[in-house]
């Protein structure tokens, strides 16, 4: 009796781990902004798993956690050739995309194999591969487009430029189903020779800079000098405007009248272009 009892013991707790395994596979969560895909007995079903708990059937479900979110693809030691067919040592870029969520199964189904399970969260990254594939090629035909010498001042216009080309391919395939939020060009690294040119380029771009500030600055002076001319020049036309004949004559009467009050002044007076006899003021004999 005591070896049947010690033999149901193992037997009883078998029980209770195979049963929780089933309890516990019947049901499992999803994380915000995430979506699961179902699969049961090898076929996907059309419609995302939303998130939070969902209930499966053990041994013949499984629900795969797909990110809704944005995910990063960062592409690293590329080396494409220039315009002026020169091959970059090193150029790193990083795009940034979304997946509508109600597309994901789709897309699991279209591209399958082409998802990246991530090796951190185990969180699965939808159609990367096919994204990846199609950011490299838009690069390279980027960076042919421009030359090695000026690439370094143009990184903004060709991180726009690859943007719209990964989203145009992208929707000529999958349209309304991914989005490129955003794309970085980390480092650009041309060759050796073409660094030292862009140094020289830079130095003269720089002494360029001054001698326009310089003229710029001696410009402004200019015109400063000709408006304080043409300020002085049209004070003197004012003045000059103002000193008429009648002006004049009554100024020199104002002095004659000044000297005549006087009495004893001994100053002659000749008023210039008078018509009218000079007046001479002689001081009265004493008599002594």
């Amino acid at each position: 009796m005591e070896f049947q009892s010690r033999r149901r013991i193992p037997l009883i707790a078998l029980a209770v781990l195979l049963f929780g395994a089933v309890v516990f596979g019947l049901a499992g969560t999803i994380g915000s902004g995430n979506v699961g895909v179902r699969t049961t007995l090898g076929v996907i079903a059309a419609d995302a798993v939303t998130p939070g708990v969902y209930l499966k059937w053990p041994f013949i479900s499984t629900v795969s956690e797909f990110s809704a979110k944005e995910v990063a693809i960062d592409l690293q030691d590329l080396t494409p050739k220039a315009k002026d067919n020169l091959s970059l040592r090193d150029m790193d870029v990083s795009v940034y995309y979304k997946v509508a969520d109600t597309q994901i199964p789709a897309l699991q189904v279209k591209y399958a194999g082409q998802s990246v399970r991530d090796e951190h969260s185990g969180i699965w990254l939808p159609a990367q591969g096919v994204v990846m594939r199609i950011v490299r090629n838009a690069v390279y035909e980027e960076v042919a487009r421009v030359d090695s010498l000026v690439m370094h001042t143009k990184r903004d216009e060709m991180a726009a430029s690859i943007r719209s080309n990964v989203q145009a391919e992208l929707d000529r395939n999958d349209p309304h189903v991914f989005t490129i939020t955003r794309v970085v060009i980390r480092s650009v690294l041309t060759d050796p020779s073409i660094e030292e040119s862009i140094r020289a380029a830079v130095a003269n771009q720089k002494k360029l800079e001054a001698m326009t500030i310089q003229t710029e600055i001696a410009k402004k002076q200019a015109e400063i000098r000709v408006t304080e001319a043409e300020g002085i020049a049209r004070a003197n036309k004012i003045i000059a405007d103002s000193l008429t004949r009648e002006y004049l004559q009554h100024e020199a009467n104002q002095a004659l009248q000044t000297f005549a009050e006087k009495g004893n002044a001994n100053t002659v007076v000749v008023p210039a272009n008078m018509t009218s006899a000079p007046l001479i003021s002689i001081p009265p004999h004493s008599g002594k």
